[in-house]
């Protein structure tokens, strides 16, 4: 590396580092640091969800066994690793990329880092676990394939936990897998065993990962939804209590419109949602639901319906009359928001919200809101 220096890597950076300020601020700061190339800066976690694994870790785990080891069984770019090391007595970094590993080893005293090792190597199948017993083991396997093609199924990430995770229990207090939000949480429910926790972790609005805690002996499963850098309330539901029965009620003008947000939604937690908030949803499957009262506290999006109608030109015309902005959202409807847009002649932006959705009896219908 910068032993005669190389434009390449001048660039690499300059370009990590520009990342890095809106990413890893904290590390944009600390002078001396070096960066990886763009696909390692891409692919590894950001401050905001890092702290959050961090803030799980001193939840689950006792005072005793903070001071023993944790592991980072795929070390990365070490964004993870330097927020959960410090909880603990020990702290091993385990990273099959030598330059990762170079990277490392420079960039970890500069973080503040003292009682780490670093091991170069692959974590396998044969649990090559670099001390004999461990108190936090966390896991963020490569979601692409040897052709570099993205992949989301959990056997098909490398390594492949489902196969690791038994033998793991064996000899980790806990384990905590990071997946890519594209991932089927019922998918992989069935391939994780002692799953006791599931975190659907969004960062202002977009779902980022999704975290699965498992340990033995676990009762029911929590689902844990989060908008991190949001006011919104967490969401926190046993998988039992997954499946409600919400009310069915039309869009009426001056009612209050929710859209949950992209946790909540990913982890199929709408309707609970909607039951505790008292809400009632247009349709099975639309997700968007509506109250005579505001409720302030509703986790996602949340607007006053100004007007609506159906797709006749003549409703339509008097619908958006002087509207020539607008903010689209389709839900349940059959065709595409650029499709839509061009049909109805709307550039986008502007304080004018729309939403396209079917209702009850499988009608069709704009509604016009105001952001709340």
């Amino acid at each position: 590396m910068p032993e005669g220096i190389e434009p390449a890597w001048c660039l690499q950076q300059i370009e990590g580092r520009q990342t890095a300020k809106s990413k890893l601020p904290r590390w944009a700061d600390t002078d001396g640091v070096w960066f990886p190339t763009r696909l390692s800066m891409e692919q590894c976690s950001g401050e905001v969800t890092a702290r959050y694994k961090r803030e799980i870790a001193e939840r689950l785990l006792p005072e005793a066994a903070m001071r023993g080891v944790m592991v980072d069984a795929t070390g990365g770019f070490g964004v993870d690793f330097t927020m959960l090391a410090p909880l603990f007595e020990k702290s091993v970094y385990v990273e099959p990329n030598e330059r990762l590993c170079d990277l490392a080893r420079h960039n970890f005293p500069l973080l503040g880092l003292e009682h780490f090792k670093i091991e170069h190597g692959e974590f396998d199948e044969h649990l090559h676990l670099p001390v004999r017993r461990c108190d936090f083991l966390f896991i963020d396997p490569s979601r692409r394939d040897k052709a570099g093609r993205k992949t989301v199924a959990v056997s098909d990430c490398v390594p492949d936990v489902s196969v690791l995770l038994p033998g793991l229990l064996d000899r980790v207090g806990v384990v905590m897998i990071k997946l890519s939000p594209m991932l089927d949480i019922s998918r992989a429910l069935h391939d994780l065993p002692g799953v006791a926790e599931i975190h659907v972790v969004a960062v202002r609005g977009e779902c980022k990962e999704l975290l699965f805690v498992c340990r033995r002996g676990v009762g029911e499963t929590m689902c844990r939804c989060v908008n991190l850098e949001t006011a919104e309330t967490i969401i926190e539901v046993g998988l039992s209590q997954k499946n409600v029965a919400v009310d069915i009620a039309g869009v009426e003008q001056g009612c209050f419109l929710y859209e949950p947000n992209a946790a909540v939604l990913k982890a199929s937690m709408q309707d609970v949602v909607a039951a505790t908030h008292g809400l009632a949803k247009l349709h099975p499957m639309s997700h968007l639901y509506v109250s005579c009262n505001y409720v302030a506290d509703f986790p996602g999006r949340k607007f006053r319906v100004a007007d609506y109608s159906d797709f006749s030109k003549q409703k339509l015309r008097c619908l958006l009359n002087g509207v020539s902005k607008t903010n689209l959202t389709i839900r349940n409807f059959p065709t595409t928001v650029a499709e839509l847009r061009k049909r109805l002649k709307l550039k986008e932006g502007g304080d004018t919200y729309l939403f396209a959705t079917t209702l009850a009896d499988n009608s069709h219908v704009l509604i016009k809101c105001e952001k709340v």
